[in-house]
């Protein structure tokens, strides 16, 4: 039976925006990205007949929960400042919604966005390498639905059972204190820096890692092609800094044109590579 290389477990999203609604979430582009990097790719998710069109996931096996609504997000800017508020959430996830096959994936990237899943399941996959972007464990809604720091009340109990945590101080909103909590509990930590690279934690020492100058588009997803390149080089290599290096040439080629053609192919990435070195 078909057994992915890389699976992501959490929402696909329906985004609002000016141009009306399409297809987001941390499973769509990190999935994407496995793919388009040469890995057998799936997801197992949760959606309703809302969801834009998941033509962009082709080549990606899906796993589908239906839902009434699909998990949806809008970005509203007010003085410049961006504002996000969560509308709808779709069906929470569990091991019983992953095939039994799919369960000894050599990655599993744990990537929730609204709190769909609990993190008792950081412990479910112990044949894989474990993966997790933290931020649908931090969120929580207030009464205008607007996006507000609350973490999973059991989050803290499971952190030893990630292998690799991808975050930025984003996802903490701004709490760098919090991001010294988890440092200390989790034995990989790569902090993402957007244009200035990326930070890694482990055996306590800290290494930055600079990325490629690159003239910005859109930056939508790049925190989650980042995380799928550096967890798939990771697993390949068991070297955070080579990984760090991959997967910053990987995110850095996605942010030059829009949406998710951008992201690039393994040939791509290894011509950066190839460039650089020269």
């Amino acid at each position: 039976m078909y057994t992915p290389e890389y699976l992501t477990i959490g929402h696909v999203t329906k985004d609002n925006v000016p141009e009306g609604a399409i297809l987001g979430g941390t499973c769509s582009y990190s999935a994407l990205t496995a793919h388009r990097l040469g890995l057998k790719s799936a997801i197992v998710t949760s959606a309703g007949p809302d969801i834009p069109s998941l033509d962009p996931l082709h080549g990606v096996l899906l796993e589908v929960k239906p839902a009434s609504h699909s998990t949806t997000f809008e970005n509203v800017y007010r003085d410049g400042e961006r504002h996000q508020k969560w509308l709808t959430t779709a069906l929470d996830l569990s091991l019983h919604d992953v095939p039994n096959h799919w369960r000894d994936a050599p990655i599993v990237h744990l990537g929730a966005l609204s709190q769909e899943i609990s993190p008792q399941l950081f412990r479910q996959f112990p044949n894989s390498l474990t993966c997790v972007t933290i931020q649908g464990w931090l969120r929580g809604q207030d009464e205008q639905f607007n996006v507000i720091y609350r973490a999973h009340p059991e989050l803290n109990h499971y952190l030893a059972d990630i292998d690799i945590l991808v975050i930025s101080l984003a996802d903490l909103f701004g709490n760098q204190s919090l991001l010294d909590f988890f440092v200390a509990n989790i034995g990989l930590v790569v902090e993402t820096l957007g244009s200035e690279g990326c930070r890694i934690y482990q055996h306590g020492q800290v290494v930055h890692v600079p990325t490629y100058p690159e003239t910005e588009v859109d930056p939508t997803g790049a925190g989650d092609i980042f995380a799928a390149a550096f967890f798939i080089r990771y697993k390949q290599t068991k070297d955070p800094l080579i990984a760090a290096q991959f997967a910053n040439a990987t995110a850095s080629l996605s942010v030059g044109s829009v949406g998710m053609t951008s992201i690039p192919t393994l040939a791509q990435v290894e011509a950066r590579f190839a460039g650089r070195d020269q």
